[in-house]
């Protein structure tokens, strides 16, 4: 008798036929003789399915919200890193408010760290050295060829910086050989900085008092660097690589960063030496570090940087880049405040980093600098790097990685072209039907999800309401994408069922009452086979590229296809198809599980969170594309992981109940949505806003007018302003009439009102664009005199479809000709120092042989030949008081290219 599937009744001996079932002729070979269908219990795959769920989120707490206790500074000792000394300095930063660049308070926070900076000196140990420096760094001028600073040039003047350098009193070869350990002090303005980045300093204070403890059997210093100036464009970083003595005897980078409020701060930038990754992993307590992250940041899938891409980029340094990536959403919002710090977070990173620098500084191995000019591969030294748990960390590099992923490659190219040729042509057309029913997975599933994202802004009060509520976004995305995957895979497994029962039915030895139990079977087992085949191809793209994160195809491949080959997988070709044990899927997917299910989850909820500045020049997309992209992500994520689980669905009886609880939690999730019971942002989780005082006198680039002064209000966050405006009531109009040109990106979509815009600021503050000399032998030369009227922030748009190349002056040449990079026509510079900042410049263009050179006869508006904007962070009496309206679920939100409360618009048209 041959075996019924696993929710059978218990099985008669084999010497006594069951009713029912049909005599087989013996002359006929037979293998399997099946009398009934078989049907999974609904009440096992129910329990399966939600111990999936389950399983998710306890990994996810077991690797990233499991904090260490904190410590205080008696159970941490003189040589240890205490949690609620670090804390003091904290809430000593945040007391100060904003204190961006040019600020008072940011005056006040770096005289607080300088005097901690003095008394960690004062208490080190006897046989160390502690040297304490305030830095002054000069105008310079910082020009990045990657990522988010393509196209601009970051000028800077009048920065302060503290550094604490600890060596070893006897050791002399530790002057010549430092580690660099990195964070800034200032904030955007928007924000107390609790995570980003008071939070980093706390940590640098509290080890640098631990590394005096130790010092003395380094072989190799330690340089803290507390800069300012990074929320301006890096400019700290690159001042201090720039300029400063101690520059050149650095080996090794780590720098410490925050995308969100505390949690784990895991590694997301190695550079190009592994050297600092690997020592990390073996000496880390709490290790958290994830490849993913470092993928997705230099693709550029991340619209942020880090004093990192200086020491990389500008410097040639390798080494570590921490970053804090819990509650993103708070992230350069009122909300990053101490308050919501959570227990353990500067524990986990403190003895992380302190186990490291321990081990790294009484190394004689420290990489040298430029990893590149001593001619190692560096795509093949490159390391891939992962942690399990938050337990135990995985470090090899991409040479191994090359070696490891060909070995399965080809060994998997092997079994399939073996069993393609033993199965002949039938087995050909079932893996090609197979995968077709993987393209109707995917094609479903993507579309059931993407169109829920299609009429959640008709729907709903924001086109992103999940954002407070991140559990939302498993009933508006999963569950629909879930029904997608399950409905298109089923389409395909009717599709393959018909195609074999035609290859079926040419096989006399087989009873025409089990075949179509047998087809069946066939069916489910090539579903399954074609979720191995998926990650082989995501694996076989991912080795040819050299993606770092190619490992999560190697688990998904390699876990599953083992459990199938050791429970289920035959060499013998005439035997039948039996029922797919459980054990096969529980055995295949627990590995893949506890190395992906945490990171999944991680990345889910920083995509959540980074809806609130997805419109970064607002108005400019769709509103439904934030949620499109969250919806694909879903889709993607389900597709990949539960391509295995769904083969076994179709010859469950549980599939209809499924089926049914999935439609229920959509629909909840829906009628949530619709009725706004669950708001889509708190006070906690707060829409991003900009109040913006606008004097503008850009009409007519440059022509005689009286400028015009109006408060703007806009949002990097979907949505209209409908709402919000009706809560301020300042006689607010919005819409797309009036699009504002800020230099730094455009605003399509906002709202604005003249109602007491005269009032709060003066005509001397109005910049000015001087043609100072224009010349045309040789080519043309033009030389602008700006004056940005006090202002010491401020950016400045250079049309490159007319100016070839351009040379910029202070009281010094910062900016020479040559190497230049422009996005969209424009390079920007962007300037922001100190109060004690030039405020007066010289620019000279060089024109581009065919540029303009007359007025055209035609009524199209051209682009000017510069624009520029200055900011005052000063707030008009109408600022202010729209400001104290916002709604407590709004916070305005402020990044390097963003105005402050004052801003002046002028520009200086092509024909001059």
């Amino acid at each position: 008798m041959g075996r019924t599937g696993s929710s059978s009744a218990s099985r008669k001996p084999l010497n006594k036929p069951e009713e029912n079932v049909p005599k087989v002729d013996d002359s006929v070979p037979q293998t399997i003789s099946v009398a009934r269908r078989t049907k999974r219990s609904p009440y096992v795959w129910m329990s399966l399915l939600l111990l999936t769920i389950y399983s998710f989120r306890a990994i996810y707490q077991q690797q990233f919200e499991k904090l260490p206790i904190p410590l205080s500074a008696e159970q941490a000792g003189k040589r240890g890193f205490s949690e609620t000394e670090a804390l003091k300095h904290v809430k000593a930063l945040t007391s100060l408010g904003p204190h961006p660049v040019g600020s008072d308070a940011l005056d006040i926070a770096l005289e607080y760290v300088l005097k901690e900076a003095e008394k960690i000196k004062k208490t080190a140990h006897w046989e160390v050295d502690v040297e304490v420096e305030k830095f002054h760094a000069k105008s310079g001028a910082n020009r990045l060829s990657r990522g988010l600073f393509r196209g601009k040039t970051l000028v800077y003047s009048d920065l302060y910086h503290v550094l604490l350098r600890v060596l070893p009193k006897y050791a002399d070869e530790a002057e010549e050989n430092t580690i660099l350990v990195s964070s800034h002090i200032d904030t955007v303005f928007s924000t107390e900085g609790a995570g980003d980045c008071s939070s980093c300093i706390a940590v640098m204070l509290e080890l640098a008092r631990g590394i005096s403890q130790w010092a003395h059997g380094f072989k190799s210093g330690v340089i803290f660097l507390f800069n300012t100036g990074e929320e301006e464009g890096l400019s700290g970083a690159h001042s201090f690589m720039s300029q400063h003595p101690w520059n050149n005897t650095i080996r090794l980078a780590v720098d410490l960063e925050a995308i969100g409020l505390g949690g784990k701060s895991g590694i997301f930038q190695t550079g190009s030496h592994p050297w600092a990754v690997e020592t990390f992993a073996s000496v880390a307590k709490y290790p958290s570090a994830q490849i993913v992250s470092q993928d997705l940041f230099t693709s550029g899938a991340i619209k942020s940087g880090t004093d990192f891409q200086v020491y990389t980029e500008f410097a040639g340094l390798s080494g570590l880049d921490f970053a804090f990536t819990d509650n993103t959403a708070v992230y350069h919002t009122k909300n990053d405040k101490f308050e919501l710090l959570k227990p353990g977070s500067l524990q986990h990173l403190g003895e992380n980093m302190l186990a490291f620098l321990l081990r790294a500084a009484a190394s004689s191995k420290l990489p040298t600098n430029n990893v590149m000019e001593e001619g190692q591969n560096s795509d093949q030294d490159n390391a891939v790097y992962f942690d399990i748990l938050g337990s135990y960390m995985i470090v090899y590099r991409q040479r191994f990685a090359t070696l490891l992923h060909n070995s399965v490659i080809i060994q998997s190219l092997m079994i399939w072209t073996t069993s393609l040729i033993m199965g002949g042509f039938p087995a050909t057309v079932s893996l090609a039907l197979s995968c077709l029913s993987l393209i109707l997975m995917w094609t479903f599933s993507l579309s059931f999800s993407a169109s829920v994202a299609f009429i959640l802004p008709i729907i709903s009060p924001s086109p992103v309401p999940y954002v407070a509520s991140p559990w939302l976004v498993v009933g508006l995305f999963a569950a629909p994408a879930f029904l997608g995957a399950l409905a298109g895979q089923y389409v395909g497994f009717l599709i393959l069922q018909t195609y074999l029962s035609n290859v079926y039915s040419k096989r006399e030895q087989v009873l025409p009452s089990i075949r179509e139990e047998l087809i069946r079977l066939e069916a489910e087992r090539w579903l399954f086979k074609a979720g191995s085949f998926q990650w082989l191809i995501f694996l076989i793209i991912g080795n040819y590229y050299k993606i770092g994160s190619s490992y999560l195809a190697l688990v998904w491949l390699v876990s599953p296809a083992f459990a199938y080959g050791l429970l289920e997988a035959t060499l013998t070709p005439a035997r039948f198809p039996k029922p797919l044990k459980l054990a096969t899927l529980l055995i295949g997917l627990t590995v893949p599980l506890l190395v992906s299910a945490g990171t999944i989850i991680q990345l889910a909820r920083f995509i959540i969170g980074s809806a609130v500045r997805f419109d970064r020049n607002p108005g400019s997309t769709p509103e439904w594309l934030g949620s499109v992209i969250v919806a694909v992500f879903v889709a993607v994520v389900l597709c990949l992981t539960t391509v295995y689980l769904l083969s076994y669905l179709h010859l469950s009886g549980a599939k209809r109940t499924i089926v049914f609880a999935t439609c229920l939690l959509f629909g909840f999730s829906i009628a949530t949505v619709v009725s706004g019971i669950v708001p889509p942002f708190s006070d906690v989780i707060a829409r991003t806003v900009n109040v913006v005082h606008v004097v503008d006198t850009t009409k007519k680039y440059g022509g005689e007018q009286d400028p015009i002064s109006y408060v703007s209000l806009f949002s990097t966050t979907p949505g209209k302003l409908t709402r919000e405006v009706e809560h301020i009531k300042e006689g607010f109009t919005c819409g797309r009439d009036k699009p504002i040109d800020y230099v730094t990106f455009s605003v399509d979509y906002g709202c604005w009102t003249h109602e007491g815009g005269e009032n709060g600021w003066d005509e001397s503050d109005i910049p000015s664009l001087l043609v100072d000399n224009d010349v045309s032998n040789n080519g043309r030369i033009t030389t602008i005199l700006i004056d940005t009227k006090g202002s010491t922030r401020w950016s400045l748009g250079i049309n490159t479809d007319e100016i070839k190349d351009f040379k910029f002056k202070g009281e010094e040449e910062l900016v020479p000709v040559g190497d230049k990079n422009s996005v969209d026509g424009w390079h920007t510079i962007q300037f922001a120092g100190g109060r004690d900042s030039l405020t007066t410049f010289s620019l000279t263009l060089f024109w581009k042989n065919n540029s303009t050179k007359s007025v055209e006869a035609n009524n199209t508006v051209q682009p000017p030949l510069l624009k520029l904007r200055t900011d005052f962070n000063r707030l008009t009496p109408k600022a202010e008081r729209v400001i104290s309206k916002l709604p407590s679920w709004c916070s305005l939100f402020g990044k390097s290219t963003s105005p402050l409360t004052l801003a002046f618009l002028t520009a200086l048209p092509v024909h001059i």
